[in-house]
């Protein structure tokens, strides 16, 4: 077995795209396969060297690694081979329609309540007429001469598939300044690299029918490939997610402190009847199956992932969340807080809280009892009894109980409504910091 994924280096990597690269590489793991990384990176015009580093960049932070590199950009001569070989066969033959004329056809079509598919017009031009257009000036773009057969598969996730070949306009393959498309540079690629599987969005369906053709033009057997189609990936509002990218880009998600174990384990069981499971990366290459997928598009509903992500982060050792703490930050610390947190950069905050500065709100209506609490804190050294000491010891004295007692404490001493429990960081804090707090909070 052998998958790909084969991402153009035109932009940033977003989910949708993720959620292909996660498919393509659990199912590799799963079946003890391989899994290629290759740029489709022949649009000189759009592609640049700092998306694929971009693209590298953020499949190694998911943990995806590949086992092989390939970069379309590098085997030119090879497409320019096979695009001679298709020519003499005859199945690549050259147009000279400009888009407007292309879309006066279609329309003349449409109006005559025919399917707006190319007329292939240009098949019928003698070696005369072509000598003349190009003697004009004109250079021809090259169209493949579909078969007109119907492509049928067994789709790993739609089930049995097929596109009529006599219903899709012969595709351009070749660009009029000689440079390949992708539909043929893929073909040519995913059989010279040995794929055997081919996972990617249910968009690509009529694609897959005309691949199918080409392939077969090149020598390949009709059960040469295993395809695979996800449903596109939707917003939470229902809408395309193409047009609401907005901060799900791998990079933002990355840091805004998403953790990569809690989005491969999302993206993973999406669009499935399995819920998503705080697991390792083994857990979840073990627990992937592709036939689970749904034939109807999925809903990415960032709610869902940052419920994952908290579970992700709640589980996390000390060991394991060591590099993303502060400087000085301990066990105590990471124990203290880590029941709090959904997003990794909101560590950041609780060390504020515990060694930094902090806004406390006006507390003037408990400014007596605040009064109180800076009167009977206890002395120093500091431990896990502190608390409660202190407040067993106010509440006896003040009268107060539940949120009365507990609410203007820590909005003295944290500046938030809600948060850890203050017995695990008042020691965290130290005594100095706790009296200082209470004096500002009388001051306000």
């Amino acid at each position: 077995m052998k998958v790909r994924f084969a991402p153009s280096p035109t932009g940033s990597l977003h989910v949708g795209n993720a959620r292909l690269a996660v498919a393509n590489w659990l199912f590799a793991r799963k079946h003890g396969g391989t899994f290629l990384l290759r740029m489709d990176d022949t649009d000189t015009q759009r592609g640049k060297k700092e998306y694929e580093e971009g693209i590298c960049r953020d499949l190694t932070w998911l943990g995806l690694t590949w086992d092989e590199y390939a970069r379309q950009s590098e085997r030119l001569e090879r497409y320019a081979e096979i695009i001679e070989h298709l020519k003499a066969q005859g199945r690549l033959y050259p147009c000279f329609e400009s888009e407007v004329e292309l879309k006066y056809k279609r329309e003349q079509r449409l109006r005559a309540g025919k399917p707006p598919i190319y007329d292939r017009a240009m098949l019928k031009m003698t070696a005369e007429q072509r000598e003349k257009a190009e003697a004009n000036g004109k250079v021809p773009y090259w169209r493949f001469k579909l078969s007109g057969e119907t492509r049928c598969w067994n789709d790993l996730v739609m089930g049995d598939s097929k596109v009529k070949l006599t219903a899709v306009s012969d595709p351009v393959l070749v660009r009029a300044d000689g440079s390949i498309l992708y539909t043929l540079a893929s073909v040519i690629d995913d059989m010279d690299m040995g794929i055997t599987h081919i996972l990617r969005g249910e968009d690509h369906m009529t694609n897959t029918g005309v691949q199918l053709d080409i392939a077969e033009a090149l020598g390949a057997k009709p059960n040469r490939f295993t395809f695979g189609h996800l449903p596109l990936l939707l917003g939470q509002d229902g809408g395309k997610l193409s047009k609401r990218l907005g901060g799900l880009a791998l990079s933002t998600l990355r840091h805004d402190g998403i953790e990569p174990r809690a989005l491969v384990g999302y993206l993973a069981r999406l669009g499935t009847s399995d819920d998503p499971q705080a697991a390792s990366m083994d857990e979840i290459i073990q627990g992937y199956d592709i036939s689970h997928v749904s034939r109807s598009a999925a809903r990415f509903d960032v709610r869902q992932l940052l419920g994952l992500n908290r579970r992700v982060l709640h589980g996390m050792s000390y060991e394991d969340i060591r590099p993303y703490l502060p400087e000085g930050a301990g066990e105590d610390f990471w124990f203290a807080i880590r029941g709090n947190i959904d997003l990794a950069v909101e560590i950041a905050h609780w060390w504020a809280v515990v060694q930094g500065a902090i806004v406390a709100p006006s507390l003037s209506d408990d400014h007596d009892f605040l009064k109180d609490a800076l009167r009977l804190l206890p002395e120093e050294p500091w431990d896990n009894t502190v608390w409660k000491r202190w407040i067993d010891v106010l509440k006896a004295e003040t009268g107060r109980k539940g949120k009365a007692l507990f609410l203007p404490l820590r909005l003295a001493l944290t500046g938030e409504d809600a948060g850890p429990e203050l017995a695990a960081l008042l020691p965290l804090m130290g005594r100095a910091r706790v009296e200082q707090r209470l004096k500002d909070a009388l001051c306000n």
